[in-house]
């Protein structure tokens, strides 16, 4: 998470190179969160049925919370 706060510094540049420097900032966030989703998948379809149950997450739910885990903004 500490890339996605870096990137999330606001860039002040007007013109082509503010439009670029943005674009690249977007790209380097949206890189960041694929990679939390993709390791929250992994980690969670890893586990045992068991210890999904201890938990109280179902494999249907995998997909979701790896969603909210990567893309939610901590509401």
């Amino acid at each position: 998470m500490a890339v996605i706060a870096q990137t999330q510094q606001a860039v002040e540049t007007t013109g082509l190179r503010g439009r670029l420097l943005n674009a690249i900032q977007r790209m380097q966030e949206n890189r960041a969160r694929r990679a939390i989703y993709h390791q929250t998948l992994r980690e969670l379809n890893a586990l045992t049925a068991r210890d999904l149950a201890d938990l109280g997450i179902s494999r249907s739910m995998i997909t979701r919370l790896a969603h909210e885990a990567a893309y939610s903004d901590g509401k």
